[in-house]
């Protein structure tokens, strides 16, 4: 992606990188790298939602993590406010961290279950060293009670919510040391359908309210669709296309979004769709394939596909893809 595209964001990814060592032997040297994320690089507009699809095991939630240093990146860089965060010492991050927080995918496993959930929606508050004491459980009800819970619940444990009110909880704390970015890791994916719609809503209404700035990573097109402004796609540790919502979702260009964009469910029983089965599994990223890794499932390949690795570049305004058989 040209350095042109990168112009008053409030994030920059800039050919990030994250390879895992598999180590072998009695001296547990390194054989082999799993390439989870591999030269990716977008922006996200400070106010919008960039959502983030593709299958499980394509790097998303390592994408996410890397950005915010929760694992250190192989490569890259990520530009907040001007600063690479991948250079920042312990010290120096702790004002970013602030500012960037995170929503686990699984609400219960990042919870601690011996402790109130008040408690831990204020941990932050006490590490940043914000407010009063009693400051700090008046940011904690306040914050609470914008994600539909009440006073009383602060005072209960884990265990004692539904999953949707653990992802509320959840939000709760991301929201309570009021960033300006939230990673959103699938906060609805585990939820029923009902559920899912009333977590949306309250992202959404937070947004408008906070002039929040979300990564929103998720496997469900339709999710996706009703809360993002622009939409990535990945395959593979790879970005294979970018674009605004409605363009994406009318136009796709790639083949494996166009595979991913036939498989979501219609509300029609009588309506006629063109499904695009992909054949095959998705590669190891131990070995990933040469050229295009979509290669191998791809039904349009040709032979250059699996000799040289096509460059992610903007087809149309404002659209990016990495495919050669897009013109």
């Amino acid at each position: 992606m040209s350095e042109n595209s990168f112009n008053s964001d409030l994030i920059q990814v800039k050919s990030l990188k994250k390879y895992f060592p598999v180590r072998a032997g009695v001296m547990q040297r390194v054989v082999a790298n799993v390439q989870a994320v591999d030269d990716v690089s977008f922006n996200i507009k400070s106010g919008e939602t960039l959502g983030m699809v593709g299958e499980s095991g394509c790097g998303k939630t390592t994408v996410g993590r890397t950005m915010l240093r929760l694992i250190e990146p192989t490569a890259g860089s990520v530009i907040y406010n001007g600063k690479d965060i991948f250079k920042l010492k312990s010290n120096e991050m702790k004002p970013i961290r602030r500012d960037m927080q995170i929503i686990f995918q699984d609400p219960y496993a990042s919870l601690d279950p011996r402790v109130p959930i008040g408690e831990s929606v204020m941990e932050g508050l006490h590490i940043h060293h914000i407010g009063t004491p009693k400051e700090r459980v008046g940011i904690m009800l306040e914050t609470l009670k914008r994600v539909g819970l009440e006073e009383y619940h602060s005072r209960r444990f884990p265990h004692e919510f539904s999953g949707g009110q653990r992802q509320r909880i959840g939000i709760a704390r991301a929201l309570a040391l009021r960033p300006k970015f939230i990673i959103c890791d699938e906060p609805v994916s585990a939820l029923d359908v009902s559920i899912q719609s009333q977590v949306l809503n309250i992202l959404k209404d937070l947004q408008k309210e906070f002039g929040l700035t979300y990564l929103f990573i998720a496997h469900n097109l339709s999710v996706v669709e009703h809360i993002s402004d622009r939409v990535a796609v990945m395959y593979l540790g790879k970005m294979v296309e970018l674009a605004d919502r409605d363009e994406l979702y009318r136009d796709p260009e790639h083949p494996y979004t166009q595979a991913l964009m036939s498989a979501i469910p219609v509300p029609d029983p009588k309506a006629k769709r063109n499904r695009l089965i992909l054949k095959g599994d998705v590669p190891s990223p131990l070995h990933p394939p040469s050229g295009c890794r979509f290669h191998p499932r791809c039904p349009i390949a040709e032979k250059i596909c699996s000799e040289q690795e096509p460059e992610f570049r903007e087809i149309k305004p404002n659209h990016w893809a990495a495919c050669w058989m897009v013109k």
